[in-house]
């Protein structure tokens, strides 16, 4: 059976997803509901932090990707902290760190709407 933790952190501006263990056809169902309700709460900065995933495959690959075609379509951002060089080496193989907004860490992302209040 394969594992996967899944803990969301509230932080300023943003709602951060962190991931740990493997992402495939047993576990993405966990992480697809706990995205939807984010979406349904209309938060506008949802981040998936891969850094502590150990293993990705296909299905884990498409939720990301129709999860930012999601947030596209309605005007928010999906950020993706990348994951360790495995992990990270199926996006680039795929091509998908291109088309992905992907960023090394957290503490680069930054909310439009709170800079612009100060």
């Amino acid at each position: 059976m394969t594992i996967l933790e899944l803990e969301t952190r509230q932080r300023e501006g943003l709602v951060q997803v962190v991931l740990r263990g493997e992402l495939d056809l047993s576990t993405v169902e966990k992480v697809e509901q706990e995205l939807r309700r984010l979406e349904g709460q209309g938060e506008k900065l949802l981040v998936l932090d891969l850094a502590e995933l150990s293993f990705l495959d296909s299905t884990g690959l498409r939720l990301m990707v129709t999860a930012d075609q999601r947030a596209r379509q309605e005007g928010r951002r999906l950020a993706i902290v990348k994951g360790p060089a495995s992990v990270h080496r199926v996006f680039t193989i795929t091509k998908l760190d291109e088309q992905l907004d992907m960023v090394d860490d957290v503490t680069e992302l930054t909310v439009p709407e709170l800079r612009d209040l100060s």
